[in-house]
């Protein structure tokens, strides 16, 4: 069963995003700290397709996540859609660890 386009206004996305991240900077301050920097990650290919189990399983470093997004903000006319992956790879991991 095929479900309906989900449709986000990136205004509401940037604001659920900001009310987020001052609830993180109440409860933990002005900086994060991450536990660990490996974790597993899915391919794009695997990744929304529910009828098998992933096979293609990864390593990725949150290190090198925000290394890509520092380089983003050193360098704002090269940003590509991939820099939300790296910053979802980020947030994922503040969110895991701090309630």
């Amino acid at each position: 069963m095929a479900a309906e386009p989900v449709q986000i206004p990136i205004d509401q996305l940037r604001r659920a995003l900001d009310v987020a991240l001052r609830h993180i900077e109440a409860s933990a301050g002005p900086t994060v700290t991450l536990k660990e920097d490996l974790f597993w990650s899915v391919s794009a290919d695997e990744q929304y397709s529910i009828d098998a189990e992933p096979q293609a399983l990864t390593i990725g470093q949150l290190s090198e996540s925000w290394q890509h997004l520092e380089d983003l903000l050193a360098h704002q006319d090269r940003a590509v859609g991939h820099h939300l992956v790296w910053l979802a790879d980020v947030i994922r991991a503040i969110g895991q660890d701090i309630p």
